[in-house]
């Protein structure tokens, strides 16, 4: 276990993988969901969402989360576990939603412009997922 993302853990959370949040929420079995997201050049990662999403509502009542990224079928098996606590920022979802678009669609497809113009037009916030510890297999 470490605090900080490693060189490999970062070419391996480039890759367009889908993470999947796992937010705190008490006595409530956790309930993870796939996100989109992107690690940052000071070791945090995030992602965007709506202001009132409920993953947005649970970090506001336990700002605790976690994000897993494994390996896509076919791959040998390889997963990256970072935990933590979160902030949920006003500013930078909009240009996180477009790099992240890019990176996961064709975005010379019509049908994916429109949709990424469709969720541009939303108000959308980041959640900023500062690690407390890594795991990796």
């Amino acid at each position: 276990m470490t605090a900080l993302l490693t060189a490999a853990d970062r070419d391996f959370l480039a890759r367009p993988l889908h993470g999947f949040l796992t937010v705190a929420d008490g006595p409530r079995p956790a309930q993870p969901r796939p996100v989109w997201f992107e690690v940052t050049a000071d070791g945090t990662v995030q992602l965007f969402t709506a202001p009132d999403s409920p993953k947005v509502r649970r970090l506001s009542r336990d700002p605790r989360a976690s994000l897993v990224v494994a390996a896509p079928v076919g791959e040998r098996e390889r997963w990256v576990s970072v935990t933590g606590r979160t902030t949920v920022e006003a500013d930078g979802a909009h240009d996180l939603c477009s790099r992240l678009a890019a990176r996961y669609w064709d975005l010379d497809d019509e049908a994916r412009a429109r949709e990424l113009t469709a969720i541009l037009a939303a108000d959308q916030v980041r959640v900023v997922l500062h690690p407390q510890a890594v795991h990796r297999s």
